[in-house]
């Protein structure tokens, strides 16, 4: 075989090991209410890159104590912007990684029509057997609703019907479930290109509680890792904006 064809055969063969090799995967904690964004934006970051995003999903107060103990997470989707900074501060996040993915939007929901006015009357009436909202000590989204509830007034009325989950995600489940007759939740769980998906809803005034800055940082198992660098690329793009836009956020 002449030297050209044995060059050109082995060009061939180096390609096609490239175009097979095994994409890279970055492990990736995500607060829960960026849940369904998140899911949507990691199938179109592998499509795009290559790479795969292993989600976990859970509360950011959870996930921090995880990280200080060993989890192997190498992304952190915090649901506030004082975790990653705490983690930078610590040593155990990368500082230039920083960025701000999304403002997180807080409601008042129930799955029943109308039970939820448009300006939160709701509240001071009081007529309703239980009210979910999730762990002010482990998710912003909850301390953010104890925030509107002190801030109007109603917090130690409403204390007897509270129920408490341990994140965003179990808040909504159960008002789904019917174990409470409303909540407070991420705006994001009940809005779908530009509305309210179901039952009835309040989009709280931003006034009445702290903006709610959601930052991602790559931690320090992630350190050099390709694959988290490009997820915190892909973030600040436009696909995933459009994404994280859909379900009522900011940024």
């Amino acid at each position: 075989m002449k030297p050209s064809h044995r060059n050109f055969l082995l060009l061939v063969c180096l390609g096609l090991t490239a175009a097979t090799a095994p994409a890279d995967e970055v492990r990736v904690a995500v607060a829960a209410n960026f849940t369904a964004p998140m899911q949507q934006i990691a199938a179109e970051f592998e499509k795009d890159t290559g790479h795969k995003a292993q989600l976990t999903f859970g509360a950011t107060g959870k996930f921090y104590a995880q990280i200080n103990n060993g989890a192997p997470f190498e992304v952190l989707l915090a649901a506030d912007e004082a975790t990653p900074s705490k983690l930078i501060d610590e040593g155990n996040a990368v500082a230039a990684s920083r960025m701000t993915y999304a403002i997180g939007k807080l409601a008042l929901w129930s799955s029943q029509p109308g039970l939820v006015d448009d300006q939160g009357a709701v509240l001071r009436k009081a007529d309703f057997a239980h009210l979910a909202y999730c762990n002010p000590a482990l998710a912003p989204y909850g301390a953010a609703a104890v925030q509107v509830m002190k801030t109007l007034g109603v917090f130690d009325a409403l204390a007897p019907k509270l129920v408490q989950g341990e994140n965003i995600t179990q808040a909504y489940q159960f008002v789904v479930s019917g174990n409470a007759q409303l909540g407070f939740v991420a705006l994001s769980q009940v809005f779908k290109d530009g509305r309210i998906s179901e039952g009835s809803a309040w989009i709280v005034p931003a006034g009445l509680y702290r903006p709610i800055r959601q930052d991602a940082v790559i931690l320090d198992r992630g350190r050099g890792k390709p694959a988290a660098d490009a997820l915190i690329t892909y973030l600040k793009g436009a696909k995933a904006l459009a994404v994280i836009k859909s379900f009522g956020y900011e940024r």
